[in-house]
């Protein structure tokens, strides 16, 4: 029994890292999911699911009782089920019993596996329930998980205008009949009017084909998405055409750090440290037209070293400084991908643990649920992610938020 419960402990660990916001948002999670697995056993025990009427029933219930219950989440309640005649105490809290981590493990490989029972079974089964954990038990909990993650994935998105959208894919395994494939995630992520930041949608498909973003930013649109003035991206071909294809009016910022990869592939490596700090200098510049003069001087120095380096900067200039018909106190947050990058090392960080996804359902879930929770703290922080005032200029009148007076000073 040591043996299974430090297994899962350090699963468990692993799962919930060291970030206490996660914990603290599965906490809920949790306590529904034990729930589940009580009230699982209960049924099993008498014969007969809540309200069942069944010849073979032994006992009736007869209500619950609260008991808290210390967990790595925290501390949870659950309700005991309560017996008309008899009592009933579930084996997975017997007294004494170290299963608070090992419970938690339990929970969370349900989690990450959708659907995927016999992981979930043995697991249950280890920690003393021989009546396992049926498949039924697993897709109710389950569910609850998905009920929040639909939410944020079909909610309406026209409470406030979004001025600059961030859009970005990053790759998964997944299993697929029979066979284990690589599937994009795309991650949209929004700067509202008032200055906060908030995760637009989610999606998975095959790969990031036209046709695939083209359908994702189309869900957006109808889901109210609107006011958007500039999208910021990598220069993948399929994107760009559903940007303009969709988010039409919109201008497009080319990502600084992805050109910058694209440039320094075709120079010659030895080149490659003086080129990029002539890169550098054009975002150093404090307006538009110095960083187009700057632009124009390094494709003339570039000419001379590296010209096929010098023809591709050129081609990009447009797309490259877009960023310069904005504020200049927006600029570093607008001239590259790399508030939504942070995001996917986020993402990365955490399904790296299960490595190979079962299925779509199962990446949909995990993935969903962690943006659930960044969405909540983009809304919530402290600081608003870019200044409120200096958005207000790029709003067009039908998209102002109303002026709300100033607090009173105490």
């Amino acid at each position: 029994m040591a043996h299974y419960e430090s297994a899962l402990s350090d699963l468990a660990q692993q799962l919930t890292g060291t970030d206490a916001s996660l914990a603290s948002s599965l906490s809920d999670i949790l306590t529904a999911a034990m729930q589940e697995l009580i009230e699982a056993e209960l049924t099993a025990r008498i014969g007969a699911e809540p309200g069942e009427r069944s010849p073979t029933r032994l006992a009736q219930r007869n209500g619950h009782r609260p008991k808290l219950l210390s967990t790595p989440a925290g501390d949870v309640e659950v309700g005991i089920p309560k017996l008309r005649k008899g009592s009933f105490f579930p084996e997975l809290l017997e007294p004494r019993r170290r299963i608070d981590k090992a419970l938690w493990a339990v929970i969370m490989t349900a989690y990450i596996t959708g659907t995927s029972t016999r992981k979930v079974d043995d697991l249950v089964k280890a920690l003393g329930c021989d009546t396992g954990i049926s498949k039924s038990t697993v897709s109710r909990i389950c569910k609850l998980i998905d009920d929040d993650v639909t939410v944020l994935r079909t909610r309406r998105l026209d409470h406030q205008p979004f001025v600059y959208v961030w859009l970005d894919a990053t790759y998964l395994h997944v299993r697929e009949h029979g066979q284990v494939v690589s599937k994009a995630v795309v991650i949209a992520t929004g700067l509202r009017a008032d200055g906060h930041r908030e995760v637009l949608g989610v999606d998975v498909g095959d790969s990031e084909n036209e046709t695939f973003w083209t359908e994702f930013l189309r869900d957006l649109k109808e889901r109210g998405l609107a006011g958007v003035k500039l999208v910021i991206s990598d220069a993948h071909a399929g994107l760009k055409a559903a940007i303009r294809k969709v988010l039409q009016g919109s201008g497009w910022q080319r990502c600084r750090v992805h050109a910058m990869r694209n440039l320094l592939a075709v120079a010659r490596s030895q080149q490659r440290a003086v080129i990029s700090a002539l890169i550098r200098t054009i975002f150093a510049q404090p307006d538009r037209d110095a960083a187009i003069g700057q632009l124009r001087s390094v494709v003339d120095q570039l000419t001379r070293i590296a010209p096929n380096v010098a023809e591709r900067l050129q081609a990009m200039e447009d797309d490259l400084l877009a960023y310069t018909g904005f504020p200049p106190s927006h600029w570093p947050k607008i001239w590259s991908n790399n508030p939504i990058e942070r995001l996917n090392r986020e993402l990365k960080r955490r399904t790296d643990v299960v490595q190979i996804f079962p299925n779509v359902e199962s990446v949909i879930r995990l993935v969903g649920a962690l943006l659930v929770e960044i969405n909540d703290e983009m809304i919530a922080a402290d600081r608003r992610y870019i200044a409120a005032g200096s958005v207000a200029a790029l709003l067009d009148d039908k998209d102002r938020l109303p002026s709300l007076p100033a607090a009173p000073r105490t």
